[in-house]
Parts: structure tokens; C-alpha cells; sequence
């Protein structure tokens, strides 16, 4: 016969302060490692955001980052003839050869410096990304000092407010206009003139680092790729710009989670060792209700399952109890340090149903270690000796 539900439930009431030790254990191992997914998941999702499956990205052979690309402005006109290129509403193909660098901006928080990026762009940019929007003031005027900021760079660097003027390389820049990126990492950049940009940092004005190419759908990029690739003019990679991004959260991403799981199973060893004693004192308690419930028939599988049941049922409560502890942190806005560019980057805490199963199932895997030992214990215990006890 199996042993009633009920019967655990009014245990684990009967026994609530060792219980509701266990669940704070589990609970707060949970929360950690959902939170610290969250932030891995959070900054990938940033970046993915930044590409567009209908743009495509181009850099120099070999070149992993845009920070050490190189395309001549020979080559940028190559590409501009290029078949398979959106139009503007001018007419013209709609391509942005860039220009990256970093620049030292303090915080507003801190008031430390830290990296900024400083994209050079065309006057094409916008129409590039159309998902990017001014959303305050204009944007700049080319071939003027003007910047344009993200709304996250606005808010994470001191002195990026609206008609305040930023000294950069030597020149002084005057902020026109604060853009929106849709929680991508160009709400983190700065952006300007690109002829400009290479002009305040000595830059030879015939190359770029890269060229954003707008397509007429995804499905038009392989065809693109191709044209440029067999091009003997050229020696370049030609990457969707959604996954030149991917690969540059892989670093940092990967190692969040490993950082976050390794924190996390520190923490669950001392909460499975909570669930253990939880479930030990139970048994022990108990030793002579189980061994009467063995005397009227109850098999030793069914007292094995019961005190499982019961553990998963104190772990599940952890974990439920630990993902909504964090739940507040979903869309949280941080910075760091971005290994691939160098460059400071603002992104949200990211908690989606994945996480929280992820973390109710890692609860349910501590309460299931916690609960065997102590279960297996209570049904080979010998019901004579279980019975004399008091």
C-alpha cells in the first residue's frame, strides 16, 4: 500500500522550523544561481539584439572583433556596387562603413572612468538599423562635432546629457540628440561622424573597420555573401550582423554561468547537507510511527517514497520561494566590462520561465539527495526495535 499524501504534508507542518530551515537553505542556493543565469542570459540577449538578420557585417579576413578590422575605402566602394544592397529613399545602397574606438568617460555612479565605445558612422546609419531612433534632440550633422548617444550611455557616463559638451581626443563634441536601440548594445555606444572620429584620433582617413550592409531580407544574404567572397578585389568575412554579435557574448556569457554554477553548488553541498539533516530528524522522530505503518502492511518502498515525496515537496517550496526572491532583478540594468571589445556595456537581468525551471529543477535535484539517504535509513530499520523505542 502507498502511503497517504496527507500524511507528509501534516509532517512536514508538525516539524515547520526544521522545515522551513531547509527551504531558506534551497531558497537562497536557488536564487544565487538563477540570478547569476539571469545576468549570463541577460547580456547575451543585449547583444544578440544589437544584429539585424537582414544586415550583414564586414570585416577583414580573420578579423574577430570590429576593434581590429580594417576594409580600405577602395574596397568600401566594391562593396556599395555590390549586387543584392537595399536603397534609401535617395536611391543609394544603404551601407555604413564604421569606425570603432574606445574612449575613457567617467561614471556618473563612481565617478571612475571607464571604456566607452565611440562608433564613427555614415550618414546612412540610421537607415542601416532602422530600429534605432532618436527619441531626444536630432541626429548629428556630418561634418560637424556632434555626437549622438544611447539612452544608456546617457545615463551610465557623466556629462552625456543633451546640448552638453564631452571633450574627446583633443576636440570638443557637442551631444545632439539621444538615441534608442531597443535595449541593445548600442544604447551603450556613442556615435558621430566617422571622417571626423578618424580625424580626432589620427586615423588614416581611407580605411574603416568595418562596413554594415542593409539587406532587402535575410534570405537575400548568402547571395550577398557569395559576391563578395569570390571577389578577387576583396579579402574580407561577411558575417550576419545578428551573428557577429552572438559569438561576442559567447565569452563573458560562458563565463557568468560557469562562475554562477560553481558558486551554486558550493551553496547546494551546504543545502543538501540541510535537506539531510531535515530528513534525518524526521526519521528519527518518527521511528516508531514508520514502524507501525510497516506493522500494518506498508512495504519498505512505500516509507522509501513517502520520506522522498516529502523532501522534494520541502525542496520544491526552496525553490518556488528562491525564483521569486529574484524575480525583482528581471530588467535590473547593470554594466561591465565587455572581454571582446574592452568597452563598457550596459544590459538587464533577464529572467525568463527557462531560468525558473532551471532553478526549480536544480531545488527538486537537492532535495532528492537529501532525501535518499534518510528514506532508504527509515525503511531498514527493524520494526520490533523501531517499536520499543520511546
Amino acid at each position: 500500500m502507498a502511503i497517504p499524501i496527507i500524511y507528509n504534508l501534516r509532517s512536514v507542518r508538525a516539524r515547520w522550523t526544521s522545515s522551513v530551515v531547509a527551504v531558506l537553505g534551497i531558497a537562497g542556493t536557488v536564487g544565487v544561481f538563477v540570478a547569476m543565469l539571469s545576468m549570463a542570459e541577460g547580456f547575451h540577449t543585449t547583444l544578440v539584439a544589437s544584429g539585424s538578420p537582414s544586415n550583414a557585417l564586414i570585416m577583414r579576413a580573420g578579423s574577430n572583433t570590429e576593434m581590429v578590422g580594417a576594409v580600405l575605402l577602395d574596397q568600401v566602394q566594391i562593396i556599395q556596387s555590390a549586387p543584392g544592397i537595399a536603397l534609401g529613399a535617395d536611391g543609394h545602397p544603404l551601407v555604413s562603413p564604421e569606425v570603432v574606438v574606445i574612449a575613457p568617460l567617467p561614471l556618473k555612479d563612481t565617478g571612475t572612468d571607464a571604456n566607452a565605445q565611440v562608433r564613427g558612422v555614415s550618414s546612412k546609419a540610421l537607415e542601416v538599423r532602422p530600429s534605432i531612433h532618436i527619441i531626444q534632440g536630432r541626429n548629428f550633422i556630418p561634418g560637424l562635432d556632434e555626437l549622438i548617444v544611447g539612452k544608456n550611455a546617457e545615463k551610465s557616463y557623466a556629462g552625456l546629457d543633451l546640448g552638453s559638451t564631452v571633450h574627446m581626443s583633443g576636440v570638443d563634441w557637442k551631444v545632439v540628440g539621444i538615441f534608442d536601440a531597443g535595449g541593445s548594445a548600442f544604447d551603450s555606444e556613442i556615435w558621430c561622424d566617422a571622417t571626423l572620429l578618424d580625424q580626432a584620433y589620427n586615423r588614416p582617413p581611407s580605411a574603416f573597420q568595418s562596413v554594415t550592409v542593409h539587406l532587402p531580407s535575410p534570405a537575400a544574404f548568402q547571395k550577398f555573401k557569395d559576391a563578395l567572397t569570390s571577389d578577387p578585389r576583396l579579402t574580407v568575412s561577411v558575417d550576419r550582423e545578428q551573428d557577429y554579435y552572438a559569438k561576442q557574448s559567447e565569452g563573458l556569457a560562458a563565463f557568468i554561468t560557469i562562475m554562477g554554477s560553481l558558486v551554486a553548488i558550493v551553496m547546494g553541498i551546504g543545502a543538501v547537507f540541510g535537506a539531510l539533516n531535515t530528513m534525518y530528524s524526521a526519521v528519527s522522530e518518527r521511528s516508531r510511527e514508520v514502524a507501525t505503518l510497516r506493522a500494518l502492511g506498508f512495504s519498505g518502498t512505500s516509507v522509501v517514497l513517502s520520506f522522498v515525496f516529502e523532501a522534494l515537496f520541502i525542496a520544491f517550496i526552496g525553490g518556488l520561494v528562491g525564483c521569486i526572491f529574484v524575480l525583482p532583478l528581471n530588467s535590473y540594468t547593470v554594466g561591465t566590462l565587455n572581454f571582446q571589445t574592452f568597452s563598457h556595456v550596459s544590459f538587464s537581468f533577464r529572467i525568463t520561465p527557462l531560468l525558473f525551471a532551471i532553478g526549480i529543477s536544480f531545488a527538486l535535484f537537492m532535495g532528492f539527495i537529501g532525501g535518499v539517504p534518510p528514506a532508504i535509513r527509515a525503511a531498514l530499520r527493524p520494526i520490533s526495535v523501531a517499536l520499543r523505542e520511546l
